[in-house]
């Protein structure tokens, strides 16, 4: 892995301001998805030192707490500005350990650092209140103040800007944090850390542990009553879990959990801007994205007209090694993903679904996967049912607008949706029925550090990003003084 910044890959722990190999001395293999070539060997960490970053963040809480706003926001602002000038690398590193393509991950790492430019700014806006007294002799004042030690837990797909958007309102409003980031994708997290420091952030403010034993690390960080506050980004199945193992000490939670999002085509839809909003959501990073559209939802006038242009769209994207020029494919994260996959489309074409192009592998044992479009699909297949995370499109044919709202809703997820059309009264009528978190309407790009990012049902609770971003992080105190 060539760099311009040599120091920006490291393979340790980060505890207390110091990088650190695990007391076993074991370590686990980072590999390029695109050829499984070896990138790095990285410390295989556990309870012991879990244990220890969660202890070195309380006492680097007592300081940073203390910190002025403005102090906070000036260092942050600082690792902002440290991110944008190392761009190029963050976003190689990215490419090599995930897969996705290098003009791919350069925009991620620019959301990523959006979100340390934004709760810069919103350290000096955690503000309180001054409420009128219930009594004559009464003064209610209302103060925020941080949780205290974060655990952030993070997925692979989006190794950048999954940490920074959990990390960047957590020091902001004066808490520090317990990074750990998927075993898939450990470097990106430790570039950034890098970064934190050379930006001046104090030693213990952030601590990044870690392991290949996820559970093992888990349990800590959900059981350590020091922790006040976990912040998860993954499956629903592991979100259950945690939630679980935090009841003992009632920890705080923010859960960005599962997606099976709905697009949505009707008639009226300009179906060539449609048909780019669904490559822009479905097929970015290869389909894994929590909130990439799952189920394609086209009325049944332009269903055949959507799927052709469609077609002919996807046979455009090349697909390659993410480093290549022109790749806007690349590999899938592992081999199980792509058997994953392959068992959705296998099961879909068994029960009367056809293949309009893709699915199947770019060649045998390739990690890449076509773009596939499956037509003539029904409610009772896996894909409608699973969330895909491949470039699998199924489109399923609709009636009425009644119709597709009930079959958009019929799943317990409800993290994004999606819906293009050009009737004002239809619009407001969709939007409002669509039992989503999120709804992008006559686009397929919804993500922005401005808005408020999360899901309901059991897609979660909690939002990232904009002026809710920093709640999750506070606690809210109440001072009633009586005054004579």
């Amino acid at each position: 892995m060539k760099l311009n910044n040599s120091g920006l890959l490291k393979t340790s722990s980060y505890i207390n301001g110091k990088w650190v190999s695990a007391y076993s001395g074991n370590t686990f293999d980072v590999v390029n998805p695109y050829d499984n070539s070896l990138l790095a060997q990285v410390s295989d960490c556990g309870q012991k030192e879990t244990r220890e970053a969660i202890e070195a963040a309380q006492e680097a809480f007592k300081v940073w707490k203390n910190y002025s706003a403005d102090q906070r926001g000036k260092l942050l602002r600082r690792w902002y500005d440290l991110q944008m000038e190392n761009i190029d690398d963050m976003a190689a590193i990215l490419t090599y350990e995930q897969g996705k393509p290098f003009k791919e991950a350069k925009g991620e790492i620019v959301y990523g650092a959006s979100f340390v430019e934004w709760f810069s700014e919103e350290a000096r806006r955690i503000y309180g209140d001054v409420i009128p007294g219930h009594e004559t002799n009464k003064r209610i004042v209302i103060l925020k103040q941080p949780i205290g030690v974060v655990a952030a837990i993070t997925p692979w797909n989006f190794p950048n800007s999954m940490i920074t958007r959990k990390v960047a309102p957590a020091l902001a409003v004066g808490c520090t944090v317990v990074l750990k980031p998927a075993k898939l994708t450990p470097l990106s997290a430790n570039a950034l850390v890098v970064l934190a420091e050379e930006a001046g952030i104090p030693k213990g403010v952030i601590n990044v542990v870690h392991g290949k034993k996820a559970s093992v690390i888990g349990k800590e960080l959900t059981e350590n009553p020091i922790v006040k506050k976990l912040s998860f980004t993954g499956s629903t199945q592991v979100g259950k879990l945690l939630m679980e193992q935090c009841a003992g000490t009632v920890k705080k939670l923010s859960l960005e959990l599962g997606g099976n999002a709905p697009f949505i085509v009707f008639n009226d839809a300009d179906i060539d801007k449609a048909v780019q909003g669904a490559i822009a959501s479905k097929f970015r990073n290869a389909g894994q994205t929590c909130v990439c559209s799952n189920r394609l939802f086209v009325q049944s006038e332009i269903y055949d007209e959507f799927n052709e242009k469609l077609r002919k769209e996807l046979a455009k994207l090349i697909m390659g090694n993410g480093m290549d020029e022109g790749v806007r494919i690349g590999p899938l994260i592992d081999e199980n993903a792509v058997k994953f996959v392959e068992g959705l489309v296998e099961d879909a074409v068994d029960n009367g679904a056809k293949v309009v192009c893709g699915g199947k592998r770019l060649k045998e044992n390739s990690g890449i996967f076509h773009p596939t479009i499956l037509s003539d699909v029904n409610i009772d297949m896996r894909v409608f049912n699973e969330e895909i995370f491949g470039p699998i499109a199924p489109v399923f044919k609709f009636e009425t607008e009644e119709e597709v709202i009930k079959k958009a809703n019929d799943t317990p997820f409800g993290l994004a949706s999606y819906f293009y059309g050009n009737n004002n009264s239809q619009i407001w009528r969709v939007a409002e029925a669509l039992e989503y978190g999120i709804v992008g309407i006559n686009t397929g790009m919804i993500s922005t550090t401005i808005a408020p990012f999360g899901g309901i049902k059991e897609s979660g609770f909690g939002r990232e990003g904009s002026k809710y971003g920093t709640d999750d992080y506070i606690e809210i105190k109440y001072l009633c003084m009586e005054v004579e």
